[in-house]
């Protein structure tokens, strides 16, 4: 049971080469043909934000307060941030992108909840509930 918890846990709190592994996976499944980020890491910088892209350098960084969280919301915002390497802004294009992952509306939901959660006393009012 001890081993079953702790693969779990394993599992929903990724090292950057799993997040690496994770985001070639779904780069194939929602991207077009050879788009790749550079890069994806854990970074403890992003109070108002679950993520961000610089396109320029295909770099992406997930924020820490997404570690434990459900694999379909992490795999949510890296979606999100994979998108932007095709498209930089908010747009049709890329909310097109964005919702041919099958959980988006709910992960959308989830970080809702729990940016408002946050808001009520653990983070600062206002943080951002949206990927960036």
């Amino acid at each position: 049971m001890t081993r079953r918890v702790s693969a779990k846990e394993r599992r929903r709190r990724p090292d950057d080469g799993e997040l690496s592994a994770r985001a070639e996976r779904l780069a194939a499944a929602y991207l077009p043909g050879g788009i790749r980020p550079t890069s994806i890491s854990w970074v403890t910088n992003q109070g108002r934000r679950w993520g961000s892209c610089t396109p320029t350098t295909r770099a992406i960084r997930l924020s820490h307060r997404l570690q434990g969280m459900p694999e379909w919301v992490i795999d949510y915002v890296v979606v999100h941030e994979l998108a932007h390497l095709v498209v930089a802004g908010h747009g049709p294009d890329f909310w097109a992108i964005v919702a041919a992952y099958p959980h988006t509306e709910r992960a959308r939901g989830f970080l809702h909840g729990v940016a408002y959660r946050d808001a009520e006393g653990e983070l600062e009012p206002g943080v951002d509930s949206d990927a960036d």
